[in-house]
């Protein structure tokens, strides 16, 4: 049945009709959007709506662009699950599940009376001026998406066999166009339509897999895709529960949550949205764990598309690549948008905050760098991950939830040093060989400077108040 056949050698008119077609109706929800948002006069409130749709987030909504933002990287996970089998639901999945639980129980409670705009902004409220701008500067950093500029790079390339670069610029390009139009209400209404098909896309491979085959298949697979831990150690693994804990400190969480009608509907909308991804990462783990078995000799980073692909019948291999693509530009739109409102409403100058038209110059700067730096990773999207993952989490976690758990707060000063050190510890550990040497990933050590920073100020700071 699976002759490892070019993507564009098994579609046919009616996949691409299909393709087009869910594509419009993306781009018709975009225009909804535009229409339904409040337009007033006033400059600020309508910066407001564009950024936060004024506060009016509602549960099903918010579990829809919740759900649908936080997936895509699916090139990434499909090639860890291919490569390692169910590696990737513990290290893609598990340890995502554990965060985002921390972050509906623990974190939402603390942030409700900020009333803060974006998480910089919170970071100002907690912290200071000087936190604040630096607190935006990596998560401008965070969220260039790169990850997902290659996906749908790479998606582009495998639909119409054109070079990777060419079909970055292009994919790039049309986000940007539907990203001007309407604000987070075009995001978000878009992302409801996207969660539909991404969702019935990826589950219904993995049941229409079940179905035919049944289990047999999988039963030819090495051992090592059926450990926790595949061929890793132990301590490779857990650097993913680290990256995973960036989440509580992920400016498109708070965003959300801060976009939502009240907190109670975020902390409900983050509990049922775990749900849904445990879901799909079951579906889309042992879909490419048949993948590799159906098609062993199939490269890692296209083996699980191709697999589906001469799976399904004409028609429903369109509505697939949809779905595909509908998880890539529902993450992407969305970094490329809070990017801009960082750049609008963190950075600028006072005089030039809350103006829309610095919101879209913003959201254009963006995607340029995007399609710039994503040429350095060279389509390497678990390299991205890892990469910009564990700079922004030395730099951010270990002062934000200091400042959400403990009684004794830190000042501006602490917050912008241990920032520094813990970013600047990461990258020399990187870069100096060390990582191999000691076989120690750079998180840890960045983490640990970080902290470390934020106890030997504290206890300075203590020791100085008992001595005067």
């Amino acid at each position: 049945m699976f002759n490892e056949l070019n993507i564009i050698d098994i579609l046919t008119p009616l996949d691409y009709t299909v393709f087009f077609l869910i594509i419009l109706l993306t781009l018709s929800f975009v225009i909804w959007g535009h229409y339904k948002k409040n337009k007033t006069d006033n400059e600020q409130e309508n910066f407001m709506d564009l950024i936060l749709m004024g506060r009016s987030l509602t549960l099903p909504m918010f579990i829809a662009t919740l759900v649908a933002t936080w997936y895509g990287g699916i090139f990434g996970v499909a090639q860890i699950a291919f490569e390692h089998g169910i590696y990737n639901f513990v290290t893609q999945g598990f340890f995502w599940y554990l965060t985002y639980l921390i972050f509906a129980f623990f974190i939402i409670d603390k942030i409700h009376n900020y009333q803060a705009v974006t998480l910089p902004d919170l970071v100002r409220k907690m912290f200071g001026k000087k936190s604040e701008k630096l607190a935006a500067v990596f998560n401008i950093f965070n969220l260039i998406p790169i990850a997902y500029t290659i996906s749908l790079g790479l998606l582009i390339q495998m639909l119409f066999g054109i070079q990777l670069p060419i079909a970055i610029i292009l994919g790039v390009s049309f986000v940007l166009l539907y990203s001007f139009i309407g604000g987070l209400r075009s995001v978000v209404y878009s992302d409801i339509l996207q969660f539909f098909i991404m969702l019935s896309s990826v589950i219904g491979v993995f049941i229409y897999s079940l179905i035919i085959f049944g289990i047999e298949p999988l039963k030819k697979l090495p051992e090592h895709y059926f450990s926790p831990t595949s061929t890793f150690s132990i301590t490779e693994v857990l650097v993913w529960g680290l990256i995973a804990l960036s989440t509580l400190v992920d400016p498109n969480f708070y965003q959300r949550c801060f976009a939502a009608k009240s907190f109670q509907v975020a902390k409900k909308g983050i509990i049922l949205s775990t749900l849904i991804w445990l879901c799909f990462d079951i579906s889309l783990t042992f879909g490419a764990m048949y993948a590799k078995a159906l098609l062993p000799e199939a490269s890692a980073q296209d083996g699980y598309f191709l697999y589906a692909l001469e799976l399904l019948p004409n028609g429903l291999r369109g509505y697939f690549l949809a779905g595909i693509s509908a998880t890539i530009l529902s993450t992407l739109d969305s970094y490329i948008f809070l990017a801009g409102s960082t750049l609008a409403f963190d950075l600028v100058p006072k005089k030039w905050k809350g103006k829309v038209f610095i919101h879209h110059l913003g959201v254009f700067i963006i995607a340029i760098i995007s399609i710039g730096v994503s040429y350095i990773f060279e389509g390497n999207i678990k390299n991205v991950w890892k990469t910009l993952g564990s700079i922004s989490s030395a730099a951010l976690l270990c002062p934000i939830l200091y400042g959400h758990f403990s009684k004794k707060k830190i000042s501006d000063n602490i917050f912008f040093i241990s920032a520094i050190i813990g970013a600047f510890m990461t990258i020399i550990w990187r870069l100096s060989g060390l990582k191999e040497y000691y076989q120690l990933d750079e998180i840890y050590i960045g983490v640990s400077a970080s902290l470390c920073t934020i106890l030997i100020f504290q206890n300075l700071k203590k020791l100085s108040s008992h001595l005067s």
